[in-house]
């Protein structure tokens, strides 16, 4: 396993206290292996196959990993990427790349959610009296 019990709380507080403040969701998604040959495929694939493109404003986010190919992606929906743009992904996929190359994946993880979730909240403000979470914060293996 990836992240220890700890690290795993880390995480999915992380997440949790990013979404009290936007209507968006992330998921992070953690398999050994990616089977593609690009992982930004396997992403796409997973972000449908949880039917992460079911939120009302079409901004959820999810951060792939693919843990002994060395991989990873991270996926926004339309309604998040139609505003942010290539750049912003690029810019966190780099952040969390230099975490990862020191071990430090549970840091780089909390640091990348926390600038997504800025970004979220900047365009996808939490409504106080409807914030639903629409997706489950826990981390998915594959």
């Amino acid at each position: 396993m990836l992240f220890t019990q700890e690290e795993e709380s880390r995480i999915m507080a992380a997440i949790q206290e990013m979404e009290r403040s936007t209507s968006g969701e992330i998921r992070l998604f953690v398999e050994d292996f990616c089977d593609r040959d690009h992982p930004v495929e396997r992403a796409a694939e997973v972000f449908q196959l949880f039917g992460m493109f079911n939120t009302k404003q079409r901004n959820g986010v999810l951060i792939y990993l693919a843990e002994k190919s060395r991989m990873f992606a991270i996926w926004g929906d339309s309604g998040i990427h139609e505003r942010v743009g290539f750049q912003f992904w690029d810019a966190e996929k780099q952040l969390l790349r230099s975490y990862l190359q020191k071990e430090e994946a549970c840091e780089g993880l909390c640091q990348v959610i926390a600038q997504i979730g800025a970004r979220l909240t900047q365009y996808f403000p939490a409504n106080p009296d409807d914030n639903e979470n629409e997706l489950s914060d826990e981390i998915i293996y594959g």
